[in-house]
C-alpha cells in the first residue's frame, strides 16, 4: 500500500475515493486537490431541485466540512494542476506547488461543450455546470419572463422544465428532430415532446443556432430557419468534453477517455482514472465505454479505492441513469444501441410505463417513466443476457423478477 494518495479532482466521484479510503481502513495520507472553491457536492440537483430553490446548498455536499477536518486529509481548493511527471511521482500547480504521490487518481471530470457563435459571449447566455452556473440562472430567472434553452437533452429539459414550473415563457430548439435523441429512444421522445408541449413549451425541433442577439446583454437568439426568438436570458445545453488533457500530456492513453482497465487503472500502475473523464471495458456488452453518470464516477471510485488499498475489485456493471422533468422520473437502465426490437410495456397516456429492448431475444436495456420497479428488476436481466418471450414483457401484470 502506498504511503500518499492524490486526488486530482474534487467532485462526486474524488469524494467518494476519499470516503471509501477511509472505509478500507487506509492509513498513509490523502490529498484531495480541486479546481472549484467547493468540497466535493452533487451535480444532479443542480439542475433540478436547487435550481428550483427546493434544495439549499448546504444538501449538495457529499460529507459536511467536518468529515475533512482530519489530519489524514488535506484539502488544496481553488488548485488547478499544471503537469504530471511520471517518473517522479509529482504534479506542479499552477501556483508553484510540487506535490508528490504514491498514487494517483485523476478524477478530472469534464466540461461542458460551448456553442461559437456571434455574440456567444453576452451576458445572460448561460451554461450549466457547477454552483455558480446554476446561482446566476437562477438571478436571471427571478427578474425575467423569457428563456430560450438551446439543446434538448437531459440538462435542457431539465432546465425548462423548473423555469416553467417558475413561470417563464420558455423556448427549447434542438438541431436534432427529436428530444433526447442521443439517449432515448424515439417512444420515450415522442412522451416527453408531447409532456412538454402540454406544459407550454415551445419546442423548435430540427432548427440550428446562428447568433445571439444584442448590445449590453442577449436580447435574442437567431435560427438557421431564419427566426429570431425574444429572450431575457439563455442557457446553452449542447451536451459535455471529458477532460483528458492533462492526462495525454503525461502520456497516458486515451481512447475517448483516459483508458482505463477493469480496476480502473491506466497503463501506468501507479495511477488510475474515474468518471467522466475515463473509458472503460464492460465486459456486459463486450465494449469500451466512457459514461456520463454519477453512478459510473461513485463505481469507479469505489473501484480505484478499493484496489489502491489492496482489495482486489473489478468494474462491470450495467449503466444506469436518470431524469426529473415536472412530476416524471425517467430511470434507464443498460444501453439500448444495436437493439432490434422494442417492447412497451404499459400505457403512456398513463404516464408510468416502460420501453424494454431486445437484441437477438435478450433485454439490453429498459427506459422506464414513473416505473421504478421495471428500472430496479431489469439490472439482473441485463447483466445475465436473460432471453424473454417479448408477450410476456408486454405483459405489466407480470412481474420483471419473475421472467428471468
Amino acid at each position: 500500500m502506498t504511503d500518499t494518495v492524490v486526488i486530482a479532482g474534487a467532485g462526486h466521484g474524488a469524494g467518494q475515493v476519499v470516503v471509501t479510503l477511509k472505509q478500507r481502513k487506509f492509513s498513509g495520507r490523502i490529498v484531495l486537490i480541486g479546481d472549484e472553491s467547493h468540497l466535493p457536492y452533487q451535480r444532479p440537483p443542480l439542475s433540478k431541485k436547487f435550481l428550483a430553490g427546493e434544495f439549499p446548498a448546504a444538501r449538495l455536499y457529499c460529507k459536511p466540512p467536518s468529515f475533512y477536518e482530519d489530519p489524514q486529509i488535506e484539502v488544496r481548493l481553488d488548485t488547478r494542476i499544471k503537469s504530471i511527471d511520471r517518473a517522479a511521482h509529482r504534479l506542479q500547480t499552477t501556483q508553484g506547488d510540487d506535490i508528490a504521490y504514491g498514487k494517483l487518481i485523476l478524477a478530472l471530470g469534464s466540461r461542458v461543450r460551448k456553442v461559437s457563435v456571434p455574440g456567444c459571449d453576452l451576458p445572460g447566455v448561460h451554461y450549466l455546470r457547477n454552483i455558480a452556473d446554476v446561482e446566476a440562472i437562477r438571478a436571471n430567472a427571478a427578474s425575467s419572463r423569457r428563456l430560450v434553452v438551446v439543446g434538448a437533452g437531459y440538462i435542457g429539459l431539465e432546465v425548462a422544465a423548473v423555469c416553467r414550473q417558475l413561470g417563464l415563457d420558455v423556448t427549447i430548439i434542438e438541431m436534432t428532430d427529436r428530444v433526447m435523441s442521443r439517449v432515448v429512444s424515439p417512444n420515450v421522445s415522442d412522451f416527453y415532446q408531447l409532456e412538454h408541449t402540454n406544459h407550454g413549451v415551445k419546442l423548435l425541433l430540427s432548427t440550428g443556432l446562428t447568433s445571439f442577439d444584442g448590445k449590453r446583454r442577449v436580447r435574442s437568439v437567431v435560427t438557421d430557419t431564419d427566426q429570431k426568438i425574444a429572450a431575457d436570458f439563455v442557457v446553452v445545453g449542447v451536451g459535455i468534453i471529458p477532460n483528458t488533457e492533462l492526462a495525454e500530456a503525461a502520456g497516458l492513453e486515451i481512447d475517448n477517455g483516459i483508458a482505463v482497465d477493469d480496476q480502473c487503472q491506466t497503463a501506468d500502475p501507479h495511477i488510475y482514472a474515474i468518471g467522466d473523464c475515463t473509458s472503460h471495458p464492460n465486459s456486459i456488452y463486450g465494449l469500451r465505454l466512457r459514461l456520463e453518470s454519477v453512478h459510473n464516477a461513485l463505481e469507479q471510485a469505489k473501484t480505484a479505492a478499493s484496489n489502491i488499498c489492496g482489495v482486489e475489485t473489478h468494474y462491470s456493471q450495467v449503466p444506469w441513469f436518470w431524469s426529473d422533468q415536472y412530476d416524471l422520473k425517467l430511470q434507464i437502465a443498460g444501453l439500448s444501441q444495436g437493439y432490434d426490437q422494442v417492447v412497451l410495456r404499459g400505457d403512456p397516456s398513463s404516464r408510468s410505463f416502460s420501453c424494454l429492448y431486445l437484441k437477438n431475444g435478450s433485454l439490453i436495456a429498459v427506459e422506464a417513466v414513473n416505473e421504478p420497479r421495471d428500472f430496479m428488476q431489469s439490472k439482473a436481466l441485463i447483466a445475465n443476457h436473460t432471453a424473454i418471450d417479448p408477450v410476456q414483457l408486454a405483459d405489466a401484470d407480470v412481474a420483471l423478477r419473475d421472467l428471468a
